[in-house]
């Protein structure tokens, strides 16, 4: 199950694409973690080589859902997220970084600035 709460609207991305786009100055702190979270969703696909249909088989979750998280159009419940951290073996959330970060443009994962 998920939260439906489009964090990669139109509204909240100034420019790029997502999950690596510049938010917007007052985006919701929402936004903030929705995009740090599916970049580090992304990044542990691309680096264990799990597709979205693999990922979903081992994890038990839907690849619709998991597509819809990596796309920013829903927010992942904590059973979702349990479920994808332990398939993936490395923890996802970004916790306060996601936040914290914002004022220095920063990816969760790396400390190169955002495009």
């Amino acid at each position: 199950m998920t939260r439906t709460d489009e964090v990669s609207g139109k509204g909240n991305v100034a420019s790029g694409n997502w999950p690596y786009a510049r938010l917007i100055e007052d985006a919701p702190v929402s936004a903030h973690y929705g995009q740090a979270f599916a970049r580090n969703l992304a990044e542990a696909m691309e680096t264990s080589e799990t597709g979205l249909r693999a990922l979903g088989d081992k994890a038990g979750v839907p690849h619709a859902t998991i597509s819809r998280l990596l796309r920013g159009m829903v927010l992942p419940d904590l059973g979702t997220l349990a479920r994808l951290e332990v398939a993936l073996g490395t923890s996802l959330w970004p916790g306060l970084t996601a936040w914290t970060e914002r004022e220095h443009g920063l990816s969760s994962r790396n400390t190169e600035p955002l495009p």
